[in-house]
């Protein structure tokens, strides 16, 4: 059973054929300040190899600000202000390119940069326009070098980290693979820095509950993700359909072993009933601007029917949204259970909540439609 669950592992990772390669400070940091040009080089030439073979590569890399704080001669520390890192962005974004330029440029690569906000990929006018860009870029065997454009990012419109944003990006280009480049070896059964017995699991078929409150939120003086960030992330992508691999990216030659199909990191399986395009692009990259609290009934019509959300089922409308924004459903205990794109505008659906689609148009003047949300333009979380 083993053997054959090897076999299958090995094809999952060996037929992938356009990859998403997610690569954080914590492994692109040198053991002083700034960037570790020999690890970059290292890196360059593993993908290089990758896509001799056939491959395209999509880079997600971490690092601006690591560089950038090391020409302001700065040490790196936690809870610095969103301004510094902004600054330090916007210094170190050239040198982050360069090095890549001339690590790629001797394996005969081009590189191109492309920095995203939030925004970006939750417009979905703009969201076409980043997949057709980077499906251009990879048709002419560029390597697309993504980061978060954190010189204007605030608050509101960051990706949280670039685990989060390599997910995004799997759905962006339509990966086959995700491999995320770590400091550690996978996902164990424990924090191993705590508990040297803590073993590797090679292979995570399904994201439970227990494993996401288990997983560690602590941050390196370099990055922002913790293992809870790739794993959730795991779980976005798997949704998807999309395998996803940790490694450990500070081992050189880790990459072309993972594509060779040995045995590295920890793979985490997808889902066999994946999310349509649009539906995924609803649930994990679309932002939500407002909520609708939803009764009993109207939870239950949605979730275990496969029904529309009419206005009967609505008990209250927050925040200010117009036809067509993305909406999260709330239950009557306060949780997120769906998202959805909203046929109503915030004021009109403050009006008609509560009641009978027959009465629609009586109170607003027109009916357009009979749902607020389309079962099809409806996801549940």
């Amino acid at each position: 059973m083993q053997k054959n669950f090897n076999i299958e592992r090995k094809a999952i990772i060996t037929q992938a054929r356009r990859i998403v390669i997610k690569v954080g400070s914590a492994v692109l940091a040198s053991s002083g300040e700034g960037l570790d040009q020999a690890r970059m080089e290292h890196l360059a030439a593993e993908i290089a190899s990758i896509m001799a073979n056939g491959r395209e590569v999509i880079l997600v890399s971490s690092g601006a600000i690591v560089a950038g704080l090391a020409k302001l001669g700065m040490t790196r520390t936690k809870g610095m202000p969103l301004s510094l890192k902004q600054a330090a962005a916007a210094i170190g974004q050239s040198s982050l390119m360069w090095m890549y330029e001339k690590a790629f440029g001797s394996h005969g690569r081009k590189v191109a940069q492309v920095l995203l906000t939030r925004e970006d990929l939750s417009n979905r006018t703009r969201f076409l326009n980043a997949r057709n860009t980077l499906h251009t870029l990879l048709e002419f065997g560029v390597v697309p070098i993504i980061n978060e454009n954190d010189t204007v990012s605030v608050d509101e419109i960051k990706f949280g980290d670039n685990d989060n944003l390599s997910g995004m990006v799997v759905h962006l280009v339509d990966a086959d693979c995700l491999v995320v480049l770590s400091d550690i070896d996978g996902l164990y059964t424990a924090d191993p820095k705590v508990r040297p017995t803590a073993e590797l699991i090679p292979v995570v078929e399904k994201i439970t509950a227990e494993m996401e409150r288990g997983a560690g939120d602590a941050q390196s003086s370099e990055g922002t993700g913790g293992m809870r960030s790739k794993i959730m992330t795991a779980k976005k992508v798997g949704a998807y359909g999309v395998p996803m691999v940790i490694v450990n990216g500070k081992k050189q030659g880790v990459l072309q072993a993972l594509f060779d199909g040995k045995e590295v990191g920890t793979l985490f399986l997808p889902k066999a009933d994946k999310n349509r395009s649009r539906k995924h692009w609803i649930a994990y990259t679309a932002c939500s601007t407002g909520r609708v609290v939803v009764d009993d009934g109207g939870r239950e019509a949605l979730v275990k029917k496969g029904k529309s959300l009419l206005p009967g089922g609505i008990v209250k409308a927050d925040g200010n949204f117009k036809v067509g924004d993305c909406v999260s459903c709330i239950d009557l205990k306060g949780n997120e259970f769906a998202r959805g794109l909203t046929k109503y505008s915030s004021d009109d659906l403050d009006r008609i909540k509560g009641l009978k689609t027959s009465e629609i148009e009586r109170v607003l003047g027109h009916k357009d439609y009979d749902e607020v949300i389309h079962r099809d333009d409806l996801v549940i979380l």
